[in-house]
């Protein structure tokens, strides 16, 4: 519960109205289009200005990308660090700005064995904004690297806020998850004894 203060004048005197109020009476759509109408800070200029270094978002309006980079954030990833390992609850994807990745998935003798390299314009993680599943899969940077990341809840804001966005959105995410899957396949036609 919060308290506000109301001064109002009335006829040359100065009234001091206090009174309680919660959140839940403000209009959603209010805060909405405050936080839109809000100059972007510097971090997320920095996000901004990734974003369109990727091919992906070239047919987002700029509004629409101060919208994203409001709701994302980027990360440098050195050398040899874990983005995340198999096995661990996932809630974010990535969207490789540069650098390479390597997906790394464990194998039924325990050892490591490199799946996947992913360069700029990539993206990783996917899933974890559509559902609750563990990683399948562990990822590191194999040089230095610079992603965008979206987790599940900035996910779930822009496609509640900014419903067509967010549809837009997926369906990008959705048409490089088909790609990936199909790239899979293919690749598992060509070792896959007849």
């Amino acid at each position: 519960m919060w308290y506000c203060y109301l001064y109002l004048t009335y006829y040359n005197r100065v009234l001091l109205i206090f009174f309680p109020f919660s959140l839940q009476n403000l209009e959603i759509s209010y805060i909405v289009d405050f936080i839109a109408d809000q100059p972007l800070t510097e971090n997320e200029e920095k996000t901004r200005d990734l974003i369109l270094t990727l091919p992906l978002f070239d047919s987002f309006k700029m509004d629409e990308l101060d919208t994203l980079s409001k709701h994302m954030n980027y990360m440098e990833i050195m050398r040899g660090n874990y983005l995340f390992t198999e096995g661990e609850k996932g809630d974010y994807m990535c969207f490789v700005v540069r650098g390479l990745l390597d997906v790394l998935k464990k194998t039924n003798t325990g050892d490591y064995r490199v799946v996947a390299r992913l360069g700029k314009g990539n993206t990783i993680g996917e899933m974890a904004i559509i559902d609750k599943s563990p990683r399948s899969a562990s990822v590191v940077a194999r040089q230095p690297t610079v992603v965008i990341i979206l987790t599940k809840k900035g996910f779930d804001i822009l496609t509640k806020q900014y419903p067509a966005l967010g549809v837009t959105l997926l369906k990008k995410i959705m048409r490089l998850l088909s790609l990936n899957m199909r790239r899979t396949t293919s690749k598992l036609a060509d070792i896959t004894p007849i």
